[in-house]
């Protein structure tokens, strides 16, 4: 698949995005989302007590591993980055942009209010994704993260349409 990299200064937010495949794709992430909390839940599963920790850990740095990437984006073909430094995650970046969904996993063992209010937090991050033009969700603005797709990053483009230092054109 080819992708039109030449983007004219003149063209609107709409044609650039359609130009540019910097923003990943709603169902890209949640794919590897739910990748990634299968293997959270497989650990709480499989090794409990110490399970329900280590699923914990992993939910918090999966972002820090693999230069951006949790084993579901690294399977989906995303990344996280840091906008400001425009370099992978890190994993202090990964622990706060997962802090939200590390609260909805502490309170999902608590019976009807846990599971709501983890349901409520899956929602508005999502809905927070699809709203926003970048992609962003509550996780990703404590962060000062954002999540890409492979082709974004390899071309050197933020979903503001800014350029990293030493992208190519």
């Amino acid at each position: 698949m080819m992708y039109n990299l030449f983007v004219s200064w003149d063209d609107t937010d709409e044609e650039r995005a359609q130009k540019i495949p910097y923003k990943a794709n709603l169902l890209h992430r949640l794919i590897a989302k739910f990748i990634d909390l299968l293997l959270v839940a497989a650990l709480a599963r499989l090794l409990p007590p110490v399970g329900f920790f280590g699923g914990m850990t992993y939910l918090l740095i999966s972002d820090g591993f693999l230069g951006g990437r949790s084993l579901g984006k690294w399977l989906i073909g995303l990344k996280t980055v840091v906008v400001d430094g425009n370099s992978p995650c890190t994993f202090k970046e990964s622990i706060l942009r997962n802090s939200p969904l590390a609260v909805a996993y502490l309170l999902f063992f608590v019976p009807y209010i846990g599971w709501l209010f983890c349901l409520m937090v899956l929602i508005l991050e999502t809905l927070l994704i699809v709203g926003n033009v970048k992609g962003l969700r509550i996780g990703d603005e404590l962060g000062g993260t954002q999540v890409l797709n492979s082709e974004g990053i390899e071309a050197g483009f933020f979903a503001d349409g800014g350029e990293r230092s030493g992208g190519s054109k």
